[in-house]
């Protein structure tokens, strides 16, 4: 759970001014609860996206090195598995970027709740205890970081499997020959 900072989601009426009425103050606390549900929405769509784009260009990767293996053309194609492992390893910080992001809004979201009549939210979350039972609920997070791990481990598969280990260790025999004067 992530703590909203006291004193920044509520502001202060400046002194000498006045709010025109609590209608007015329950109205526009209405309004932006729902403008901020409606953002915090569209950052799970954001989510969901970004992971289709990652999972779609992996999952090419591996198709693309299918495709070159049965031509019988390897001769490169750990560099496609290390773009591939660098693009999961970047897909996986984006998860967790945008995990936390998802945390605080709707945290945010609970806290304005408290000021409202309802809390369907945090009832809700309640409700699933937190997702700290896995048979109320798991986190979808929990689930989709492991992804791009399994495709890094393909990835991986495929560089230990292309990798010109003998022309690597035929160069760095070489160096380092040259490197210690022999």
């Amino acid at each position: 759970m992530v703590d909203v900072p006291q004193g920044k989601l509520w502001n202060e009426i400046p002194e000498g001014a006045t709010y025109p009425s609590n209608e007015k103050w329950y109205s526009h606390l209405l309004d932006q609860y729902r403008l901020y549900v409606e953002m915090a929405d569209r950052i799970s769509q954001r989510r969901t996206t970004a992971n289709t784009y990652f999972l779609s260009v992996n999952s090419a990767i591996l198709a693309f090195v299918g495709y070159l293996t049965s031509k019988d053309s390897p001769e490169y194609m750990w560099l496609l598995a290390v773009a591939g492992g660098m693009l999961t390893l970047f897909w996986y910080n984006i998860i967790i970027a945008y995990k936390n992001l998802n945390t605080a809004k709707w945290q945010v979201v609970q806290d304005i709740e408290k000021r409202l009549p309802i809390s369907p939210y945090g009832a809700e979350w309640d409700a699933v205890q937190r997702g700290t039972n896995p048979k109320l609920y798991r986190p979808i997070s929990h689930i989709e970081s492991w992804v791009p791990w399994v495709f890094f481990l393909l990835h991986f598969i495929v560089f230990c499997k292309t990798f010109p280990w003998s022309s690597a260790t035929k160069f760095i025999g070489s160096t380092m020959r040259c490197v210690s004067g022999g």
